[in-house]
């Protein structure tokens, strides 16, 4: 057990510097703004330093433990730690949630609620990827909805009540699945109810009754990840919220879900998830393709990005599917990759939103004359996201690709069907989002229209996006840094639970 609690302050460290909030003026908007993002500044530097000085790449095992008695009664104790699954995702909520609040300068209604729900997500965030207990994990992972849903009924837009509506009752209705599945996992074949993840990794089941549990799982981080068909509150809830919210939901809020699924899953339940494993590589296989032929369709430029990010979640999922080394690695890569590039393109159709008051494709257009910054951006982070060689996301997909070839779970014929699929899904992806950069910059339609003088980005945003794109291009570049913070802990995973 770690001597100093560092996990336990880099959890609660977001939420209590944020109550402080509404203890500064009240018209202070400009201090409200540098004290939330000088918090999420300090809270990325400390978690940094901690895991740079504390954390040992070569070790697979939990490290950082906390284990503090809470409740005796059901050992529920407030156990925290990190190992390769969870330090790259830490730091990804931590790097993108600096950068959202910095995002959030313009927002000036309410803003130290704004503020204050903004560094409660990250509190809860952090606490869901750090809690080794199955309990505490839940409470954080509901804890985080409460300011998703807050910050999209009140600073969403015109269909905000019906958006904020449909976010909570799917993942409300999730969670039902989630909290049933830890009580029962935690009551299970033992006198002494446990919670602890490292007493329950070494559990077995029943078959009937791990994949009953599996299954109640798989339901609620499907709701999250998103796994279609149960994707369908992603578009309407990117389309309406603030672009610095969807950039905290795309970048963290989806990860969990696929954090849940390897974390417990695999980890808790690998009998049942390797019966499940060629489902999940068929709907992983079909969601790629899917939702890259929805969102040519969509009108809206936020819910053509939100489809593009159901599309490459098609990717994690099989992934995670593959039950390989390779396989997982290319997911948790392609987990770090999505949330810089699709956190990167939300902020950039909120830039473009802020300037033309327009959210519809159909009327826009020649906006590359007046915006040539926004407009060279914009084109850097889409070939980012349809996986061009030297940025992140050629790497992990390529990855995800050799993990199904070098697959021995699978026979040839379904390894090719599935390649093939992949294929098709990855050939999509530039149409949509050529589609979409030709639509809002080529022609003459804002050209010709009246009041036709926009400003270009500034340096407040050029400092975000180029504060994303360095990453995107670095991991490209050089992979390694972001693999080896997981290669052991993945190895361990498939070499304990499935090759024993």
């Amino acid at each position: 057990m770690n001597d100093f609690p560092w996990l336990t302050i880099i959890v609660v460290l977001p939420i209590l510097g944020g109550s402080l909030i509404f203890f500064l003026p009240h018209r202070g908007n400009k201090l409200i703004r540098w004290y939330t993002i000088s918090i999420s500044i300090f809270e990325l530097l400390l978690t940094t330093y901690t895991f740079c000085y504390h954390f040992q790449l070569t070790n697979p095992l939990n490290q950082l433990a906390e284990d503090y008695q809470w409740i005796n009664f059901f050992d529920f104790d407030w156990r925290l730690g990190i190992d390769g699954l969870s330090i790259g995702t830490i730091l990804l909520t931590g790097f993108i949630t600096t950068l959202a609040t910095l995002a959030a300068w313009p927002v000036t209604r309410d803003s130290r609620l704004f503020h204050f729900l903004m560094l409660a997500m990250y509190s809860g965030q952090i606490g869901s990827f750090s809690s080794h207990d199955l309990l505490l994990f839940f409470l954080m992972w509901e804890f985080e909805l409460i300011p998703v849903y807050l910050l999209l009924l009140i600073w969403g837009g015109r269909k905000r009540l019906y958006s904020a509506t449909k976010f909570i009752l799917y993942t409300a209705g999730g969670s039902i699945f989630l909290l049933i599945g830890v009580f029962g996992i935690g009551l299970y074949g033992s006198n002494e109810p446990t919670l602890n993840f490292e007493i329950l990794a070494n559990q077995s089941y029943p078959v009937a009754l791990e994949l009953l549990f599996y299954t109640g799982f798989l339901i609620a981080f499907a709701v999250k990840l998103p796994i279609i068909p149960l994707h369908t509150w992603l578009p309407d809830t990117h389309g309406e919220a603030h672009y610095s919210t969807c950039m905290l939901l795309a970048g963290i809020l989806l990860k969990m879900g696929a954090y849940g699924l390897v974390r417990i899953n695999m980890q808790l339940l690998p009998h049942a998830h390797s019966i499940f494993s060629p489902w999940l590589i068929i709907v992983g296989a079909i969601q790629i393709i899917y939702a890259a032929s929805t969102s040519p369709g969509q009108r809206n430029l936020k819910k053509r990005i939100a489809y593009s990010s159901v599309s490459h979640m098609g990717f994690i999922i099989l992934g995670i599917g593959e039950i390989t080394d390779t396989g997982l690695n290319g997911a948790l890569l392609q987990m770090i990759s999505h949330g810089f590039i699709g956190a990167s393109l939300f902020f950039l159709a909120g830039m473009t939103y802020d300037r033309i008051r327009l959210v519809y494709l159909d009327n826009m257009g020649g906006m590359a004359i007046f915006l040539p910054k926004i407009f060279t951006l914009f084109s850097i982070l889409s070939m980012a996201s349809l996986a061009l060689p030297g940025m992140s996301g050629f790497v992990a997909e390529l990855i995800v690709f050799f993990g199904i070839i070098t697959s021995q779970q699978y026979f040839l014929i379904p390894k090719i069907l599935i390649t093939f699929l992949m294929a098709i899904g990855m050939i999509l992806t530039p149409i949509y989002l050529l589609s979409m950069l030709r639509q809002m910059f080529y022609g003459y339609k804002i050209v010709n229209s009246q009041n036709s003088y926009f400003c270009d980005s500034g340096p407040r945003e050029l400092f975000i996006l180029i504060s994303i794109i360095l990453p995107i291009i670095g991991i490209g570049i050089y992979p390694d840094f972001i693999l080896s913070l997981s290669v052991e802990k993945v190895e361990a995973i498939i070499s304990t639970y499935f090759y024993r």
